[in-house]
């Protein structure tokens, strides 16, 4: 696929998902315990063969910069083009990104300069495993100017997404609305019973994954011509049904947009339910790469593990672990009880000298104290976990804001912060 180019959109400040996104970029947000957001994209473009990619980054993007220069401009990659491109002030726009489409317009036409005939724009923070091969072929055998590929779901889902009605016979796209109240709803929905047959799709309601397929000449021309227009599902794609080739390509695998902080825990549990099909971790014809540390195996003694994920580096002993994902470098004192939870890991580990003298300061090291209980929780990088602390939101709060004291409770989610402290015996 040397004749088309992909353009990863790094997203904006991503306030729904935070306290996960107060130092990273959405999609430098840790996946299933050993990835980062970014590396889903990238590794479907790698595994689909294209191999000049581009990644659009605005705020808080150190952390991202860092993981791509680190896990992709290696020898391992050597037939590989990827290049972050920043928010940038010139002549012709001093503003930051606006939005998705006045983030591709900023370089669309430095874009040009590489002759793509199509050009893939894809977000930076879903979790899916596809192979873009099928759906480029499928563009460019129906002469499509632009292809969206898009999802069926249930009609209490679908007023969150930007909704398609697509006519079964020939694929192509017939109406769109982005985030269609209930009353609209009956515009965008489809029969379930056409597309059955032309598509084998069973859902009413189709959803736009924010996954397009451009010519590259019209993505120019469309943008050049709407300089006011900032954002894809909201003000372009639905100006272009009238005047253009759109067509749908449907995707009947797993895919989540990781909006939220319940979506991305969602996805995490997925993950561990069913972890052959959701992410690609396990094919070795579809792989999903990441940055390769030199970190050990980790350290397990005497524990009940069941349903989980253990990343490399961690030191576990006498602990009971279920349906949950440990990061990297975790150390998780003696007696600890873990479900249904996510642990970042830790960017280091802290020697015996340096352990000792946070025990002298009453501050908990790096980890989990001893005969703590975490359940439904979400623990960034680098928290310190006193000893016999309770996180189970004893209380069955929904939303709880503590940001002070180091927590958060969302969608009754514990959310402790990176780098927080939860001292000894404390009970959320």
């Amino acid at each position: 696929m040397h004749d088309a180019i992909a353009v990863i959109l790094g997203g904006g400040r991503g306030t729904r998902l935070y306290p996960l996104t107060k130092y990273r970029a959405k999609p430098a947000v840790p996946i299933a315990g050993a990835y980062r957001l970014i590396d889903i994209p990238i590794s479907n473009c790698i595994n689909s063969e294209i191999t000049r990619i581009f990644i659009l980054t605005q705020y808080n993007s150190m952390q991202l910069h860092r993981h791509i220069n680190s896990a992709y401009h290696t020898n391992g990659f050597s037939q590989l083009s990827i290049e972050a491109l920043p928010a940038q002030q010139t002549r012709e726009c001093s503003d930051w990104f606006q939005g998705t489409a006045d983030a591709v317009r900023h370089y669309v036409s430095f874009f040009s300069r590489f002759h793509a005939r199509d050009v893939l724009i894809l977000s930076g923070d879903h979790v899916y495993c596809m192979d873009y091969r099928p759906f480029i072929a499928q563009h460019r055998a129906t002469h499509a100017d632009i292809t969206i590929s898009a999802v069926g779901v249930q009609k209490s889902q679908a007023s969150r997404y930007g909704l398609l009605k697509i006519d079964p016979a020939s694929g192509r796209v017939t109406d769109f609305i982005e985030k269609p109240d209930q009353q609209r709803l009956g515009c965008v929905q489809n029969d379930a019973d056409a597309l059955t047959n032309y598509h084998g799709q069973k859902d009413k309601y189709i959803a736009s994954m924010g996954v397009y397929l451009f010519r590259s000449d019209v993505l120019q021309h469309i943008l050049m011509e709407n300089p006011l227009s900032c954002d894809f599902g909201h003000d372009i794609i639905p100006n272009l049904i009238d005047r253009y080739r759109v067509h749908a390509y449907l995707f009947d695998k797993y895919w989540q947009d990781i909006g939220t902080v319940e979506a991305y825990y969602q996805a995490n549990m997925k993950c561990l339910d069913d972890p052959m099909s959701i992410l690609s971790c396990y094919d070795s014809s579809m792989p999903l790469f990441t940055r390769q540390r030199s970190l050990p195996p980790a350290h397990i003694n005497n524990c009940e593990i069941r349903q989980s994920k253990i990343c490399n580096g961690c030191l576990i002993e006498d602990a009971v672990i279920r349906r949950s994902i440990i990061g990297m470098r975790t150390v998780i004192g003696k007696n600890v009880r873990i479900e249904e939870s996510i642990l970042q890991g830790a960017h280091r580990y802290q020697g015996p000298e340096e352990r000792r003298q946070d025990r002298a300061s009453d501050i908990p090291p790096l980890g989990i104290g001893e005969h703590s209980v975490i359940k439904r929780a979400i623990i960034d990088k680098d928290a310190r976990i006193g000893r016999n602390v309770h996180l189970i939101n004893q209380n069955g709060d929904e939303t709880v804001d503590q940001e002070k004291r180091g927590y958060l409770i969302i969608n009754g989610i514990i959310t402790v912060l990176e780098n927080a402290i939860i001292p000894d015996n404390m009970i959320i």
